[in-house]
């Protein structure tokens, strides 16, 4: 396969990420000559894997500089990954009130996870006034744009009737739909709404999928929640999940 991209190639983002996937030295070699060309997905790209170190050495400031350019030229991603790197400091002090700028130009501009991202912040007053009314309503735009992780949150939102009627049952087909999409807090979510209304079995199986896919923090919150379930199958799961959340502890600590 040839990894020689020019500009006036389409770089798609599977395209580009096939690359990665295959070869990713040689493929950060073409990315980066295809960013210094102008390519603008090639671009986020090499931020991003700058970001990362994938095919490329680590080098999270230049990643910043490269998103910088990148958002400079209208990519989206490019300026929600800017707001990304504020929020957490990668390459750069942290600074939520900068990241709410960025994610609110690609909300603004209707990018799903910029809007996660910003309603994220307003959710909690980081870097902004906190505004619960205004997260639920990007939250719902997201999850309308069919961003699994939004759909979750909605589906809290409606469940507890937080500035808005509380809908069991529009929260249900939201968790369901998270789910369905992948989001293993959504997959949570449902299982526990499936418990409630005595399918257990049904909700093992969502259970076991969050487990797969969930992070440190999710698999120490949900050990614990699982831990008082009622259910004895669901109870026996707080033992899977803590076994699964120090492995991926004991991964994160430094050799």
């Amino acid at each position: 396969m040839s990894y020689q991209l020019r500009r006036e190639e389409v770089l798609d983002g599977d395209r580009l990420k096939a690359m990665l996937d295959e070869s990713p030295a040689r493929a950060a070699q073409a990315i980066l000559i295809a960013a210094r060309e102008g390519v603008l997905d090639a671009q986020a790209l090499l931020g991003q894997i700058l970001l990362d170190g994938q095919g490329i050495e680590q080098d999270q400031p230049l990643a910043v500089r490269w998103f910088e350019i990148a958002a400079q030229g209208g990519h989206l991603m490019a300026r929600n990954m800017l707001g990304r790197c504020h929020e957490h400091g990668w390459g750069c002090v942290a600074n939520a009130s900068v990241a709410a700028g960025h994610y609110r130009q690609a909300a603004e501009a209707g990018l799903d996870w910029a809007l996660y991202n910003y309603a994220n912040l307003l959710a909690t007053g980081r870097g902004v006034t906190e505004d619960q009314l205004h997260a639920l309503n990007l939250y719902r735009q997201a999850a309308e744009l069919g961003h699994a992780k939004s759909m979750n949150l909605l589906g809290r939102y409606l469940e507890d009737g937080r500035v808005c009627p509380a809908d069991p049952q529009a929260a249900r087909d939201w968790y369901r739909r998270s789910a369905l999409g992948g989001d293993f807090r959504g997959q949570f979510s449902y299982a526990a709404v499936l418990a409630d209304e005595g399918d257990i079995d049904e909700a093992l199986g969502w259970l076991h999928k969050a487990l797969a896919g969930g992070n440190l923090n999710f698999l120490r919150v949900a050990s614990k929640a699982l831990a008082s379930a009622t259910d004895p199958k669901i109870r026996a799961l707080a033992v899977d999940y803590a076994h699964r959340s120090a492995e991926l502890e004991h991964d994160l600590k430094p050799l």
